[in-house]
């Protein structure tokens, strides 16, 4: 893909795998819209990108607000007239828990589902609806749905699977739906030169990864760049990793 001129919104861009995804599509010539639904932290992000002489525009975006998603759209209809490459990176995992190994099926609440599944899931749904007519008028866009080997029915439902015992029912069940609306999206855009799938980053080094997960960020965001700049013979509607490797839905 020839870069010139190309345009991504990244969101929950603030941090973590975000802000190096940001990061590294902008080294690769593409001029990144970073939003974020904490200004203040969005700002420090400009600063930051500043000093690293990273040309980037910045949006307060809080994905679960019908206004800042068609503030956003307005927003890039009249400065760009479409848009290339959709991130959907923000999301929120709710279910404190001591350890990784733990089931939440048994008493996690209605409320935390639901506040998770607004992010996650109908968020995500809703912007990318959205900005589906911008990025329709992009010669080949790319979308990019930020999932998790924990919404793999497949693995979860494997006992020898490495992911068996990390049962967060209202993170995991947010992430199996956002790979349903990554299949179903991808079949409606089948006919077009548009590419939409689901990646996971690995276990990185982030506030919801912690110090403990094995990937730093930046390997982490490698894979999410990968999908965001994909050929034309890239695949569309699948679930892959690092090295394009394939995941079980």
């Amino acid at each position: 893909m020839n870069n010139t001129n190309k345009v991504a919104l990244i969101t929950g861009a603030n941090k973590g795998l975000g802000l190096e995804t940001a990061r590294q599509l902008s080294k690769l010539g593409i001029h990144c819209i970073v939003s974020a639904r904490d200004e203040q932290k969005l700002n420090s992000v400009r600063n930051q990108f500043e000093k690293e002489k990273i040309d980037a525009d910045y949006f307060k975006l809080d994905v679960t607000k019908d206004k800042d998603i068609g503030d956003l759209k307005k927003f890039i209809a009249d400065k760009y007239g479409k848009l290339d490459i959709l991130i959907n990176n923000a999301g929120v995992s709710l279910e404190k828990a001591p350890s990784y190994q733990v089931n939440t099926a048994k008493d996690v609440s209605i409320a935390t589902l639901k506040e998770v599944y607004e992010t996650n899931f109908f968020g995500c749904v809703l912007l990318t609806q959205t900005l589906l007519p911008l990025l329709e008028k992009s010669n080949a866009a790319r979308i990019v749905n930020l999932s998790s080997e924990l919404g793999s029915i497949s693995l979860q439902a494997d006992c020898n699977s490495n992911v068996y015992d990390l049962k967060k029912f209202a993170y995991n069940s947010s992430k199996t739906l956002l790979n349903q609306f990554t299949v179903h999206l991808a079949q409606y855009l089948k006919d077009s030169k548009m590419k939409i799938n689901s990646v996971s980053p690995g276990w990185v080094k982030t506030d919801m990864g912690s110090q403990y997960a094995p990937l730093e960020v930046a390997d982490g965001a490698k894979i999410i760049v990968t999908a965001a700049t994909l050929p034309d013979d890239g695949p569309n509607g699948q679930f892959f990793t690092h090295g394009m490797k394939q995941i079980l839905w």
